[in-house]
């Protein structure tokens, strides 16, 4: 079992900062990210009507390909923050369980509402819905297919957050820049490290998850960055962190 968890844990390569990608304009040279724009018209809500024009092979390969995307998002080396503006139901809110963390607008509206289309979850919510609220609730809430406001859905936990929406709809995106603004100083291979030993310890026993916590731990004591961060604790001025 040990030498199994070391295997899964090794880290394959360094940690190098991933370039920066953008399918933004102007802005996005001095501001890069990945954007994502909302469908209009015609083509606002189009996922269900392609899917009802496919073969019963067609719809197991789209759903086993989606699912597969999302197992990538969740395994995405950095941290992820979803943010909810508007609608997130069905595959939208198992694409914000996928990230590690969600923030919403307190007026947005999200659930896993396949039930009500004859459908069931199937990129996820099943099983990462009730690792986040428990499985009582998450059974209820994909039993019933209900819809929670973003008010709703920080009560009960599913967000982190949930904020009142601003005039261009936008205010859930700015509060989760803002969080990603506190992670980014952090130290990457930490944080990093972090995320391995919570996602992988969540799986197991909690012995086993010690376990995972000793040797992410192991993994990080030879870093610059763990030696920085102790030389900046004396010397009493901020970390300087490299990733290394």
């Amino acid at each position: 079992m040990q030498r199994v968890l070391t295997r899964a844990l090794r880290l394959t390569r360094p940690w190098r900062p991933l370039p920066a990608r953008s399918c933004a304009s102007a802005a996005a040279a001095r501001d890069p990210e990945i954007q994502v724009r909302a469908l209009e018209g015609p083509d606002k809500g189009a996922d269900l009507k392609e899917r009802e024009q496919m073969s019963e092979a067609e719809v197991g390969v789209f759903v086993q390909r989606l699912r597969g995307l999302m197992n990538e998002i969740a395994a995405f080396p950095a941290p992820t923050i979803a943010a909810m503006d508007g609608y997130a139901l069905g595959g939208g809110l198992e694409l914000a369980l996928a990230c590690d963390l969600r923030v919403a607008a307190s007026s947005a509206v999200m659930g896993l509402i396949e039930t009500t289309r004859g459908l069931l979850p199937g990129a996820g919510g099943t099983q990462r819905l009730p690792r986040c609220l428990g499985v009582a609730l998450a059974k209820e809430l994909i039993f019933t297919g209900r819809r929670l406001s973003g008010t709703q859905a920080q009560a009960l936990g599913l967000v982190n957050h949930a904020v009142a929406q601003n005039e261009e709809g936008n205010a859930a995106y700015h509060r989760a820049r803002e969080l990603a603004q506190e992670i980014l100083p952090q130290a990457p291979i930490a944080v990093r490290l972090g995320k391995v030993a919570i996602d992988r310890g969540m799986e197991v026993d909690i012995a086993s998850g010690m376990a995972i916590e000793g040797m992410c731990y192991a993994q990080n004591i030879p870093t610059q960055d763990r030696l920085e961060g102790m030389a900046a604790f004396r010397e009493k001025r901020p970390p300087r962190f490299v990733g290394k």
